[in-house]
């Protein structure tokens, strides 16, 4: 039997249940959200006369919690259009409703009394073989079970999505002990394909694979910040992003979090697990038993770990909690030279050799904090998983760790990882001795393409399952290159499509990326039948390099920066109009010259994670790579005849005045970034590769022609520029814009009215290339322009004039 999710009900409005509500929304699935219905009315229910019976009164809960979750930040949904795709009621009128859907989920409380009241009403309306599964954090399930008919407990599963359920792709399946393996895999893949999740198969043990391990690894560095005298910032310094972490750390991840949330998890382990080696570890140490007691929970009660001032001057400043005294001090500045000697090294992962090698206080810390990990990651198996990838897996998409403990066991070694264990006082698990002494040296390894990982129970290295579905260019980077320079790597992706990969810092877009673009045309058009633009980094491209930008103005280099931003353009429109189609796959921010590389592309197909937006403005420029062209042409593709012709090219000329950027790629298609129709959105950028393979090759099966230069864009001339010129004279009379902001305005009001033609013409792209590419270098002679550019080199943040 096919199964389709075409409608699910959330019991519970929580954050979680609404979030997740709001996910599901994302991906085009209707929506039934309920929650309890109040017992008291509030006093402006009472000022209003309303009483208990009122649906407006006993959707309360539920409404002003799904409301609260649309109002926060970052947005749980990709377009507040999708909100809709949503229907709220309470579980006394609209619990019957439940029998039309597909998937039931609960998202209560986490008390196992709750949860069994509400699967017990569940069950008077649920229609057999529907799914019914909890979000619960760690309740066991045969508690959850008890009662239960013998068609929910088949069909009954724990789905642990992580907060926020939007961004984190973390989705653990855990079985109850009669659940279907037929619904197990379902939910496995429909978490993935679907849901855009990293579903993550886990055993009915407390807090399942990746808080079992995240909480472990936070209660370690609990300990150890006192034994080795190290400050919060300093432990945040060495477990952020020189790790492959995110910058939040652990304190300030913690605070983020909330410390009870922190603590309930730590206790319940602790209570649950009396068998756990380390059992003595999850015991709080004082300062958390003291924050506990003073409420210093973090961000939602103002203060934890840090806390927002104003010092004596008037200027807010973020203070450190100094665990020794208990109080609050200024940050101190967290330096090692260990970390020095990784600077050069790009990539984390290649990092830890160098960083458990260390001389001082840091090197230290990472040989207690990985043989701890080491240690404790071993004896998991076979206790939480059978497979060791499957802690890798949580750890990177419920934590966003770049690398699993297992992987950064084998980027220091593992004989390594044994000694730094033993040092420590902790023997290597009997699988892992067994794995040396069989001459095994890692636990992964990439044969023709695929991650093989070392199973345990067949005692070798076994294809690591999904992996068909996807296109890792780690794996196949080296065997399948085709051409390297400093800037890009073009890969062979297999049956005639060739991948464009950026290697420069963020992705940036200088000569040598735009000489690997040219020569990846030059590749496909010659040997190969479609190109993709895409990468796997953090971000797809934070646009052009603004420091050589910079340089050639200081210099006042105006005929080579000419040449430069010309050479951006022809190879935007050698995109466009090559004889073979050009995919272009972004993800993340997708800013400036990356996103005018989108608008060249004959197809977009973007991770639905994708923050694209034409942001020249903030360094005090127009789009110079063609954007400011395109979004005139996009603008008159839309044109209708009357005076919406002007409504159409304001709107268009705004999202790059305004700097706009969309916060999804389904917010994209509102402001004709992406075109509907046209381009795709992937909900799992796991996949995106292999997506725009799929489409490369479907159009050029599909008889690709290079398509004909246009010359029909229809201009409005003078009777726009005219009507743009009033509005930022009214701005800057109002103080809405600086001066200098008003001619940067007046500049691209120019190049999207098409000059000041005297009536409307049809001109060619090459026209409105060429007066974009004037404007952006008369911006560049000027002073305040450098002022904003020197600003985003040194901050990485616009400076308004």
């Amino acid at each position: 039997m096919t199964r389709r999710i075409k409608k699910v009900a959330i019991i519970g409005s929580g954050i979680m249940g609404s979030g997740i509500a709001c996910h599901f929304a994302n991906i085009g699935v209707e929506v039934l959200l309920l929650d309890i219905v109040p017992r008291e009315l509030n006093d402006k229910e009472k000022a209003k006369g309303l009483t208990l019976e009122d649906k407006v009164v006993r959707n309360r809960l539920v409404n002003d919690a799904l409301t609260a979750s649309l109002k926060s930040k970052p947005s749980p949904i990709y377009s507040k259009k999708f909100a809709d795709r949503i229907t709220t009621g309470n579980l006394e009128d609209d619990l019957h409703k439940i029998k039309d859907v597909d998937w039931i989920m609960e998202v209560v409380v986490e008390r196992l009394d709750i949860k069994q009241s509400v699967f017990e009403k569940v069950e008077k309306y649920r229609t057999p073989g529907t799914i019914i599964s909890s979000n619960t954090s760690g309740i066991p399930i045969k508690f959850m079970n008890e009662g239960r008919s013998e068609d929910f407990r088949k069909h009954f599963a724990v789905t642990h999505f992580f907060n926020p359920p939007r961004y984190l792709k973390l989705f653990e399946v855990v079985p109850g002990p009669d659940c279907k393996p037929e619904i197990v895999d379902f939910l496995m893949d429909y978490g993935s394909k679907f849901l855009g999740k990293t579903s993550v198969l886990a055993k009915d043990t407390p807090a399942f694979i990746g808080n079992r391990i995240g909480i472990f690894g936070i209660q370690s560095l609990f300990h150890q910040v006192k034994e080795l005298g190290l400050t919060i910032e300093e432990v945040d310094k060495l477990t952020g992003p020189v790790i492959g972490r995110p910058k939040s750390a652990t304190f300030r991840t913690v605070d983020v979090v909330g410390l009870d949330t922190l603590v309930h998890v730590a206790n319940g382990i602790y209570e649950n697990c009396p068998d756990d080696e380390a059992h003595e570890l999850f015991k709080l140490p004082d300062f958390i038993n003291t924050m506990m007691e003073n409420k210093w929970l973090g961000s939602k009660t103002k203060q934890g770990f840090y806390k927002k001032s104003v010092n004596a001057e008037g200027k807010k400043e973020i203070l450190s909690l100094d665990l020794d005294t208990m109080e609050y001090r200024s940050k101190k500045r967290a330096k090692f030279a260990t970390l020095e000697l990784t600077k050069t090294i790009d990539k984390p992962i290649d990092r830890f050799k160098v960083l458990v090698g260390g001389k001082d206080k840091a090197g230290e810390f990472y040989r207690k904090n990985f043989a701890a990990m080491f240690a404790y990651v071993q004896n998991r198996i076979p206790e939480i998983s059978d497979e060791l990838y499957r802690i890798d897996d949580a750890m990177k998409a419920g934590f966003g760790w770049e690398n699993g403990p297992f992987e950064i066991w084998d980027a220091v070694g593992l004989e390594k990882g044994i000694e730094l264990m033993k040092a420590e006082g902790k023997e290597p698990a009997a699988w892992i001795s067994e794995m040396v002494s069989k001459g095994e040296t890692s636990f992964y390894t990439i044969k023709e393409g695929a991650t093989y990982y070392y199973d345990v129970t067949q005692k070798g290295q076994v294809k690591k399952p999904g992996q068909d579905s996807f296109i890792i260019l780690d794996n196949i980077r080296k065997t399948k290159e085709v051409f390297k320079n400093s800037g890009v790597v073009i890969e062979d992706l297999g049956d005639g499509i060739l991948n464009c990969e950026f290697q420069s810092k963020m992705n940036t877009i200088g000569g040598d990326v735009l000489a690997g673009l040219n020569k990846a045309v030059d590749l496909a058009e010659k040997d190969f039948q479609g190109l993709v633009i895409g990468n796997q980094g953090a971000n797809f491209s934070v646009g052009a390099n603004i420091g050589m930008i910079f340089m050639m103005a200081v210099e006042q280099e105006y005929d080579e920066l000419n040449m430069a931003i010309k050479y951006f353009q022809d190879t935007m429109m050698r995109m466009r109009y090559s004889s073979i189609p050009t995919i272009a796959a972004p993800h993340g921010m997708t800013l400036g010259g990356g996103c005018e590389l989108s608008l060249h592309a004959d197809k977009v197909v973007a991770a639905a994670e994708t923050y694209i937006g034409l942001v020249e403005f903030g360094v005090g420029v127009i789009p110079g790579g063609g954007g400011s062209k395109e979004m005139a042409l996009r603008a008159q593709d839309l044109f209708h005849q009357g005076d919406v012709q002007l409504n159409v090219l304001q709107e268009h000329f705004l999202t790059i005045g305004m700097a706009k950027v969309a916060t999804s790629a389904y917010e994209a298609f509102d402001f004709n970034l992406l075109q509907k129709g046209k381009d795709v959105v992937v909900v799992n950028k796991d996949r995106q590769i292999a997506e725009a393979k799929k489409h490369a090759l479907l159009l050029a099966e599909a008889g690709y022609t290079q398509p004909v230069k246009r010359k029909d864009i229809l201009v409005l001339g003078k009777q726009a520029l005219g009507m743009f010129l009033v509005g930022t004279d009214a701005m800057n009379a109002s103080k809405y814009i600086s001066e200098h902001d008003q001619k940067i305005a007046n500049k691209l009001a120019y190049v999207m009215a098409g000059g000041d033609l005297s009536e409307p013409t049809k001109v060619t792209e090459q026209y409105l290339l060429d007066i974009e590419r004037e404007a952006f270098l008369s911006l560049t002679t000027e002073r305040k322009t450098l002022e904003r550019i020197q600003h985003m080199l040194k901050t990485g943040k616009p400076l308004r004039n």
